[in-house]
């Protein structure tokens, strides 16, 4: 019930369910499901069929695998803030609601809307295989991109591409 927990490359369906306590995920290959009140989520390189989690207050950040199977991403929450991020390209149908909080995408295919009070964002990326639906209530959305294989530093900390602006539209 309060605890945290921490999971390092499970490879089959993984169920947690807290009242308090936090998960941490890394490299988990099947379908993720989380269920909380007030417990933090943080996957880092999801890359199974599905992640599905619920929280009252708890923040969420969940992170895909570019080598993953299209994603089935379903995250819900009433206070917490959100954020996921995608590979580049990624591919999935894109569905984030907020109904008072503020959104950021740095896809540039997906669509930023809403002025007073709800706002989303929505749009397909690739082919739109995968899916990716995030509703909260009162916490913050945002989409990130992760960087590709050649934009990620070397050893000595250069960059294997020249830097580029970063698009990012933010309501």
């Amino acid at each position: 019930v309060t605890g945290d927990t921490t999971l390092v490359r499970i490879a089959g369906p993984v169920r947690v369910e807290t009242v308090s306590g936090s998960l941490e995920a890394q490299a988990v290959t099947g379908d993720l499901r989380f269920n909380s009140v007030s417990g933090d989520l943080t996957v880092v390189e999801a890359s199974g069929c599905s992640v599905r989690a619920e929280s009252v207050s708890g923040s969420m950040i969940v992170d895909l695998d570019p080598r993953g199977t299209p994603t089935d991403v379903q995250l819900s929450n009433v206070s917490g803030e959100i954020a996921i991020r995608l590979p580049h390209p990624a591919d999935a149908e894109v569905e984030a609601n907020t109904a008072s909080g503020t959104v950021s995408s740095a896809f540039e295919d997906l669509r930023v809307s809403g002025q007073w009070g709800a706002k989303k964002i929505t749009g397909r990326l690739g082919a739109g295989n995968g899916k990716l639906k995030a509703m909260t209530v009162s916490g913050s959305i945002a989409m990130l991109r992760r960087p590709t294989a050649e934009d990620e530093p070397h050893e000595d900390g250069s960059s294997a591409s020249p830097e580029t602006p970063t698009d990012k539209k933010v309501l």
